[in-house]
């Protein structure tokens, strides 16, 4: 890494190279409860993996979701200029005011749910630059904005799901795969809104005129952010160091949030053991990043929405795992016979 880059992102590439480890012993204590509860061992399947992942990065070995949090961060992008998207950028504040006013999708699941839902806006009148002629961001500009997203956990939340708005910016996640993991803007790009079989031809060619254009800058994951990212992929980068670091367990959305997922990882594959990915999107695109950092969705049900609705249905479910972890009977309060009975 170039000296000026390093300096720019010094406390950053601390933060993601000096990471907290898991609570291992929180986690026998869990199984341990487990074990004596009235079913077959590991019956719950992923239920069951879930209350352990909340034990783990939580620190406690009687987890607890008293705070879950869905986090949104909008940001604008320059590339909407090149066609890449069915909708204009005005959409990203117009959506932005539809979660406040409660109309959104994710709006309803929190609200049915009891799961609470902040929206961070990012500088909406100044998109980034358009990544087929200039930089997303300048590097002093993206590590300001990843140290925004710091503050997503002020609100001390027991668990937090990063989810996103911003028109075009399935555009820039794929050039973000495109540059860390190899292959051209058609490996990479899908319908993201809707756009027509031209949209989609020009998104692939947005994300190959991108790669060219920036070449042998793209030598670093931060570089790579800085480059052809946004700034809602950077504060998600923040939220989830934050998180690390405050033993706050992460549920990743789907394909533009996995993107910020992937530049930690590029640089430090420790640095999203605190993380869950909660579902495999429609994006093409998404599997595929998924599998280079041999990781899982926990859902797969053909859901490209975004704004963090993959996350908040994991998070719904971690809730119900918590809710039968605690609330079930034991084999010995229900007398009912244990296995070698």
């Amino acid at each position: 890494m170039p000296a000026s880059l390093h300096a720019a992102y010094a406390d950053v590439l601390e933060l993601l190279t000096i990471v907290p480890d898991g609570d291992e012993a929180a986690v026998a204590a869990v199984r341990a409860r487990e074990a004596c509860l009235t079913k077959p061992q590991g019956s719950l399947g992923s239920l069951e993996t879930l209350v352990e992942f909340l034990a783990r990065w939580q620190g406690r070995a009687k987890p607890r979701l008293d705070n879950p949090m869905v986090t949104i961060f909008a940001g604008n992008h320059g590339v909407t200029d090149q066609g890449v998207s069915a909708f204009p950028r005005e959409v990203t504040a117009q959506m932005v005011a539809n979660f406040t006013n409660g109309g959104a999708a994710i709006s309803q699941m929190c609200a049915l749910h009891e799961i609470n839902l902040r929206v961070f806006e990012l500088a909406l009148e100044l998109p980034t630059g358009d990544i087929t002629l200039a930089p997303a961001l300048d590097d002093k500009m993206c590590a300001a904005t990843i140290a925004y997203g710091m503050e997503a956990i002020a609100g001390k939340p027991d668990l937090i799901c990063i989810g996103e708005m911003g028109i075009g910016n399935t555009t820039v996640a794929a050039a973000i795969y495109a540059a860390l993991y190899g292959g051209t803007g058609a490996d990479w790009v899908g319908r993201g809104t809707g756009v027509d079989d031209a949209g989609l031809a020009r998104k692939a060619a947005a994300v190959d005129r991108a790669l060219a254009f920036h070449g042998d800058e793209l030598n670093h994951p931060l570089a790579i952010l800085a480059r052809v990212g946004g700034r809602e992929i950077a504060a998600m980068l923040g939220a989830l160091l934050a998180a690390r670091h405050q033993k706050v367990p992460v549920i990743v959305d789907g394909f533009v949030a996995t993107s910020a997922a992937a530049i930690a990882h590029a640089i430090n594959p420790a640095a999203i053991d605190h993380c869950i990915f909660a579902h495999v999107s429609a994006e093409g695109g998404h599997a595929r990043a998924l599998a280079a950092m041999d990781q899982k969705g926990l859902l797969d049900l053909g859901m490209r929405l975004g704004e963090g609705s993959g996350a908040a249905l994991a998070a719904i479910l971690a809730k119900t795992a918590l809710h039968l972890h605690y609330n079930m009977a034991t084999f010995e309060s229900a007398a009912i016979s244990g296995k070698d009975a």
